[in-house]
């Protein structure tokens, strides 16, 4: 498969991004694009945890149902989460049912409580500096960077979990911190 496609609608975008109507939505409208609020960038965080050994398709289709049952990713709500709601998590088929994953994201709205400046801006404290080319092919593209072993290094520290350099970097690349997107996709973000 090539890396970049053209679509149906005459536009080049990374091939991923057009390989089902649910990727071509999120590629279009958020992957890459920064996300700033703790709220939205916590759902980011517990949905690339709960990705993790999963396709990233499975996550975006039972998205909505994890909105409902983590109420709407409010951290401070979130944050309140006691046994029961581990229970009643683990009963919903909507929702991938992970005891370690829904215990690590409530774990992880606690922590993110406990942040005196928030999670925006701990977050995007790791977001690399300055500009940088968009890479060429997927081949270009790795796993981690130093940007994301220190932000995962950071968060343990700070009671986080499922949160490795992986799923930092993928975090990193959903909320705009980097972009990925390949040179040649019309996607234009205002990475920062």
């Amino acid at each position: 498969m090539p890396d970049l496609v053209i679509g149906s609608d005459g536009l080049a975008r990374c091939a991923w991004g057009a390989s089902t109507p649910e990727y071509t939505v999120y590629h279009d409208t958020e992957w890459g694009r920064p996300v700033r609020g703790d709220d939205a960038l916590y759902e980011r965080m517990t949905l690339e945890a709960f990705q993790s050994g999963l396709s990233w398709l499975t996550i975006l289709r039972k998205r909505e149902a994890f909105r409902a049952a983590f109420a709407g990713f409010a951290v401070e709500t979130v944050a309140t989460f006691g046994a029961a709601d581990v229970e009643r998590l683990l009963g919903d088929a909507g929702i991938v049912r992970n005891r370690a994953k829904i215990e690590a994201a409530i774990a992880n709205a606690r922590a993110a409580v406990d942040l005196p400046d928030g999670l925006a801006t701990l977050l995007w404290s790791f977001a690399p500096t300055g500009r940088r080319r968009r890479p060429k092919a997927f081949a270009d593209l790795t796993a981690t960077t130093a940007e994301s072993t220190a932000m995962a290094k950071d968060l343990k520290r700070r009671g986080f979990r499922f949160v490795g350099p992986t799923t930092a970097y993928a975090l990193m690349q959903a909320c705009g911190m980097v972009d990925d997107h390949l040179a040649g996709c019309y996607v234009r973000t205002d990475v920062m």
